[in-house]
């Protein structure tokens, strides 16, 4: 029976794209209850001790939380299991650093490095669009904002642009075809391509499909589709790669190519 929520984490049973290896303990961090799903998300443990190396123990990511050197979207966070999600700006502003949580072509969390002036804003996308009490209307988004009197023309899929400091809509992106997008969720997970055709299906899922910058095409669900830029031209830095997935034959010629070698090709 079941005594209120659980508070652990067996590391076998975290998320793939946390990169825990599996020897160094038998217990992961659980994310805290927040903005972003608990396997949708990477817990600040993770970020310093993990991915940027400040810490080499839980108990030293807790003391540099609690001198409040670390911000996430703007505020400052203590816990070190606070959920960091998909498009969240994380500052330490000791060292002078910006990152932005986006997804490589793998569909792994990566750390993108960004400018202080990038570092002023972050995209979300539309989950909802309401009229509430004395017919106020207010949008949701994806990572548990609720803003009130947004453009009219804004609608559910679309993208907002949302200034950190003010937490208000200062521009949006519109779900259209030809538009830049980066997939979320599925098997294409951190690909990025321009939206080329939506299929509507009512009673199902609708379907988009996407074409990258190589040329490959793939199609996913619509709620794994979030809209980052207009045309070619993106709102927010990609990391190395530009979300175009590789295959295994071109990673290994390019990792010979880097190391001098000859590449073989087969006729």
């Amino acid at each position: 029976m079941a005594r209120g929520p659980k508070k652990h984490l067996k590391r076998l049973a975290a998320p793939n794209h946390w990169m825990l290896d599996k020897l160094s303990g038998k217990w992961a961090p659980r994310p805290s209850s927040g903005p972003h799903k608990m396997r949708e998300c990477l817990p600040l443990i993770l970020v310093l001790r993990n991915r940027l190396k400040y810490a080499l123990t839980k108990k030293e990511v807790t003391l540099i939380l609690m001198q409040r050197l670390v911000k996430v979207d703007g505020k400052v966070r203590t816990d070190p299991n606070y959920p960091a999600g998909f498009m969240d700006v994380i500052s330490i502003e000791k060292t002078k650093e910006n990152f932005r949580l986006l997804f490589d072509p793998k569909g792994r969390f990566t750390l993108q490095r960004i400018t202080p002036e990038e570092a002023k804003f972050k995209l979300a996308r539309v989950t909802r669009v309401e009229t509430g009490n004395q017919g106020i209307p207010y949008v949701h988004t994806d990572d548990g904002r609720s803003i009130r009197y947004p453009d009219p023309a804004i609608s559910i899929h679309d993208t907002v642009k949302i200034d950190i400091e003010s937490g208000k809509i200062t521009a949006f992106i519109p779900f259209e075809v030809n538009n830049l997008c980066m997939i979320v969720g599925g098997h294409n997970l951190g690909r990025v391509g321009a939206v080329t055709h939506r299929e509507k299906h009512p009673g199902s899922f609708d379907i988009v499909h996407v074409t990258d910058t190589a040329g490959h095409q793939f199609a996913t669900r619509l709620s794994n589709v979030f809209i980052i830029g207009k045309a070619s031209q993106t709102f927010v830095s990609l990391p190395a790669g530009k979300g175009v997935r590789r295959s295994r034959i071109d990673e290994r010629n390019a990792a010979l190519k880097k190391r001098g070698e000859k590449v073989e090709t087969v006729a």
